[in-house]
């Protein structure tokens, strides 16, 4: 008899028997696949899950996705990270305290980056004019990828460049580590407003963005 084909990574033996049991088993094969699913489902994500250079960028890293509004009475205040630009500048949050700014987390090599890219390009021309900043970190990149990624997709806002993550560190409190791409409202007092873990989304931005305006300073 032929031995089962074994899974690439992480793939539970017995989860793949069903096809090796009899015609008269297979009451009791329903009830094995049934206890295997949750195996069958990690493995069919396996490394990809973490997103990486390395894997592309092809899912999420950590938690769950989805946009969080912080309204209480004391939101998370953004601590005062100063970084190089891909340019070579030196730039500070505490330089950008007085305007509302989207700080967006993310890599060239990143699939849901890449994605949510022309929106964040059309929303930072699209706001501009009302004063508010847009500021990425360049997290587990190179320059010339970087770079190249920006050019792509027009993107004119400038990025800190994060090659070790020591800047998402910073903010780990509120990112998931090495969540990518992660968003941030920052308001003009230098609280987190609002959160977006995961792709963000043209209409959804805009609606947290011109909520932030709205607040006093």
């Amino acid at each position: 008899m032929s031995r089962p084909p074994r899974c690439p990574r992480h793939y539970p033996r017995h989860a793949a028997i069903a096809p090796w049991i009899s015609r008269a088993r297979r009451g009791i094969a329903t009830v094995v696949l049934a206890a295997a699913s949750p195996a069958l489902a990690a493995c069919a994500s396996g490394p990809i899950a973490q997103s990486t250079p390395a894997s592309n960028g092809q899912s999420f890293v950590s938690g769950a996705t989805g946009t969080t509004v912080f309204d209480g009475g004391d939101p998370p205040l953004a601590p005062r990270v100063t970084g190089t630009t891909l340019g070579g500048t030196r730039l500070g949050l505490a330089q950008l305290r007085g305007h509302v700014l989207v700080l967006n987390f993310w890599g060239s090599w990143c699939t849901p980056c890449r994605a949510e890219a022309p929106a964040l390009a059309s929303l930072a021309r699209t706001f501009s004019s009302a004063g508010v900043r847009f500021l990425g970190v360049d997290i587990r990149d190179t320059p010339a990828s970087a770079e190249a990624f920006q050019r792509n997709f027009n993107i004119t806002y400038p990025s800190l460049n994060d090659p070790g993550g020591l800047i998402a560190l910073d903010f780990r409190s509120t990112v998931p580590p090495s969540g990518i791409p992660t968003t941030l409202v920052i308001s003009r007092s230098g609280r987190i407003a609002a959160r977006v873990i995961g792709e963000v989304s043209y209409p959804g931005l805009r609606g947290l963005i011109t909520k932030t305006l709205a607040q006093p300073s």
